[in-house]
């Protein structure tokens, strides 16, 4: 079984890629084969706003936690909201203090804005950020634009565009977390013989 989990980045206090966060969960639920989870930047403990585990002396309690997580993970979706043209901060650090976690795994990504753009901007930089840490952005991306005409307050979906978009990514990182899981799996039993 394939293990994705999802780790929402947002930090705004009104924060519609919770509803986009849980559209993406589900969409990947339905996949025969994937277990996911959400791990979201505001959870208690979880580094965020500038507030860097390695820094501080008392070590997160929840940060080992999502460290095995992470681990684990087979690829990994990040879904965000573009601020400022760029990621939260929040983000940043807890991607920053996992480093060893990413090498070597797809990254899939989902930025959200309010504007017309879906964040590309956000994806541009993530996608550098990722291969900076010794990972793989995999080729395709969901930037979600107008994410308040796209679902509604419940966090139903309203632009069927989406689905379709949405349907193609979530076949993407699987097929890549597949690949790279199988040579991560070939290598590993190399270093055992």
């Amino acid at each position: 079984m394939l293990y994705i989990p999802i780790i929402l980045g947002g930090t705004h206090r009104i924060r519609r890629s919770v509803m986009v966060a849980q559209y993406v969960i589900e969409r990947f639920r339905r996949m025969p084969g994937v277990e996911t989870e959400l791990h979201d930047v505001l959870e208690p403990d979880l580094p965020s706003r500038g507030d860097r585990p390695r820094v501080r002396r008392e070590i997160s309690a929840r940060l080992p936690e999502l460290g095995v997580a992470l681990q684990r993970a087979d690829g990994i979706v990040v879904v965000t909201p573009e601020e400022k043209d760029g990621y939260p901060g929040a983000l940043k650090a807890a991607l920053d203090d996992l480093l060893p976690e990413y090498r070597r795994k797809p990254f899939g990504f989902v930025t959200v804005s309010s504007g017309g753009f879906g964040g590309v901007y956000c994806l541009a930089q993530l996608r550098l950020i990722t291969l900076g840490m010794g990972a793989f952005p995999i080729p395709a991306s969901l930037p979600i634009s107008r994410v308040e005409e796209a679902f509604d307050e419940e966090g139903r979906l309203l632009e069927p565009a989406i689905e379709r978009r949405t349907r193609a990514f979530v076949d993407e990182m699987v097929w890549y977390a597949e690949a790279i899981s199988a040579r991560r799996a070939q290598d590993a039993c190399k270093v055992a013989s």
